[in-house]
């Protein structure tokens, strides 16, 4: 969980500081926007909040950290699904995110069912 975190903080800082860069990534260079940029750094701040949040707490709040995180994962793998299947956004690109955020998802349910029942 600490470098799922960890993870959500490099991302995160990633996109605030390049976002270009990170749509690159994504493979969307070639939809490379102000708009676009602009999102990414809205999602950065998201993911820079939700790793600082868990690794900032103590345990009893990285619980209901890793909770939320899980909603977000879920939410945005089900977003990137929709947009896979409608095939709107560059198939390549939707799939790798996709992969990415719904293996943060997986690794958050089995957290999940891993907690003590406190």
């Amino acid at each position: 969980m600490e470098a799922m975190a960890g993870g959500r903080v490099a991302w995160g800082a990633l996109a605030l500081a390049a976002p270009g860069l990170n749509v690159k990534l994504a493979g969307l260079g070639d939809r490379d926007t102000p708009e676009l940029r602009y999102m990414i750094r809205v999602f950065g701040s998201r993911a820079l909040a939700l790793g600082l949040g868990y690794l900032l707490s103590d345990p009893a709040a990285r619980r209901r950290w890793r909770r939320l995180c899980l909603v977000v994962d879920v939410c945005d793998t089900a977003a990137g699904a929709v947009h896979l299947v409608r095939g709107d956004v560059p198939r390549g690109s939707v799939a790798g995110l996709v992969a990415i955020t719904g293996g943060y998802a997986a690794l958050g349910v089995l957290a999940r069912r891993n907690e003590d029942p406190a």
